[in-house]
Formats: C-alpha cells, structure tokens, sequence
C-alpha cells in the first residue's frame, strides 16, 4: 500500500459491512450523551507511522470546545456569504450560530442593518433556515446594537422588539439533524424564525452615556480597584427616539444645575391634560393627535 507522505500514523485494516457491534456511549457536542448503537467493527491489520509520530487531534465535547471553535470559524463565513453574496440580501451584516450547549447547531443570529426592509428580513431567516440542515432550529434577525454573543441582550431584544402575532413564524417538516437520540425514528422536527429588530424609533438604553461611563472607569482605575469585566451593553446609547433637549437637561444635571431643570419644567405646566399626555420635547406642548 502507497503511505502518504505527509501522514504521522497510518492505520491499515478491513470493515466488515456484514456484521455490527455496540459502540458507545459517549459524550456529543449537542450537550447529552450519545447512546449505544450498533455499528461496523474494523479489523486492523496493519499500523505505519513516523519515529516520533504526532497525533493531530482535539477535543470535541459539551460546546464551546475546541470542535466548536474550529467550526465556528468556517460556518458563519458560509452562512454570511449564502445570504449577502449568493443571495443579495444586502443588509445582513454578519451572521452568528450559537456555541455554548447549542453546539452551532441550534440557534442561528443574524444581525441587519438598522432599517433594513421588513420583506429582506424574512428573506434572511427564511434563507439560513434551509441553508444547512441540521441547523438553524431558533433563526433571530437583530440589529447591530445588540451582543450576539450575550443571552441576555438576545432576551432583552426578542422582549421588546417584537410582536409575536407578527414577529414569529414556524417552519414545519424539518428534519431532527444532529442531536440526542429519540426513542422512536421518523420524528419530525420544526424551526422558529423570529424578527428581533427594532421596527421604529425606540428610546435610548437607560445607562449614563459612553462619555460619563468611561470617565468613571478611568477613576476607577486610578483609585487601583479590581479590574472590571465590561461587558456590553455598558454605556447607553441613542436608538433614535431622543431629543437635544434631554442632553442640555442632562448636561445641567451632571454640573449640578438641576434646580433649572425643574424652573424649566414648571413654565411647561399646562391644564385640563390626563396624566401620561405624551409631550412634544421641541415645542414643550403636548404632540398634535
């Protein structure tokens, strides 16, 4: 037999197609156990290798591991490019697969340009449902403001950027992909598609602004404290629904000044309103109906 020449180890032998034995169980990216099946033996008849052979290897277990990392790295460039490039969704920024537990598989997170059309962000989940699959069980179109890789913004966006009824779709007859065996076969699986972007202007992140936030970690840093973990969202941001006179009124605050913020308010005072009137912050009266 003809050996590679670039081949460490080479294990020569015969599989018998005929006969079958137990294998298993062990552990699987897909975070549970895989059972015992029946599968074909191999019979080895001969074993080549280097002096100092060295086994290529990794560590494929509950993700993230370092099968998951690995595929990390090609899947989402695949997913990206079959939505931008081969299919000319022209908003998809990036695409995310969930790794922790999920192992890739799972959850698929695209994020989309803000006001990207809502016909494109259908397109989008409708076309990384059937991209691969075993994946893509959970799709979630967000915008950029929000940590792909952080659960909670996730949870925070599907929250409140959606309205189910309208926001969610499932797509039926998909096939179970890789994951724990099922006691029976032919089990049939379904995937949720979800649109977590912000349909129209929403008010800004209740944190003090990126200014204030990195100031105070500068003193923070100066007086030696332990080093913080800073973990997104960690300042607040405008989401378009904001107005120059909250920072002046903000601004007056942070130096101090907030006695003229409450003179300000009190010459906005008007009659015969129900409370939770919603006010025109440019022209300080109420917003036309």
């Amino acid at each position: 037999m003809t050996i590679p020449a670039e081949a460490e180890i080479v294990i020569e032998g015969f599989i018998d197609t005929t006969r079958v034995e137990p294998e298993g169980p062990f552990g699987e990216s897909h975070g549970h156990i895989a059972l015992e099946e029946y599968n074909m033996p191999m019979r080895i008849t001969a074993i080549t290798r280097r002096k100092k052979a060295v086994v290529p290897s990794y560590i494929s277990q509950v993700a993230p591991s370092e099968s998951s990392v690995i595929k990390r790295v090609a899947y989402e460039p695949l997913f990206l490019r079959h939505l931008r490039d081969e299919n000319n969704i022209k908003g998809v920024k990036k695409v995310s697969l969930h790794e922790p537990l999920t192992g890739l598989l799972r959850v698929t997170v695209i994020t989309c340009e803000a006001g990207m059309p809502r016909t494109e962000i259908w397109r989008a989940l409708y076309s990384a449902a059937f991209f691969k699959g075993d994946c893509s069980k959970i799709c979630i179109a967000v915008n950029d403001d929000i940590d792909v890789d952080n659960a909670d913004a996730l949870f925070w966006a599907m929250s409140y950027r959606t309205n189910p009824i309208h926001d969610f779709q499932t797509l039926a007859h998909r096939g179970q992909g890789h994951g724990p065996k099922r006691e029976h076969d032919g089990e049939e699986d379904s995937s949720v598609l979800i649109d977590a972007t912000m349909k129209s202007p929403m008010p800004p992140l209740a944190l003090p602004g990126k200014d204030y936030m990195e100031r105070a970690k500068d003193i923070w840093d100066e007086l030696g404290l332990p080093k913080l973990n800073v973990q997104k969202p960690w300042h607040g941001y405008s989401l378009g629904a904001w107005h120059q006179v909250w920072d002046e009124a903000g601004r007056r605050a942070a130096t101090g000044d907030y006695l003229e913020n409450g003179r300000i308010s009190a010459t906005l005072t008007q009659d015969g309103l129900k409370p939770e009137t919603k006010l025109d912050p440019d022209t300080g009266k109420p917003f036309a109906k």
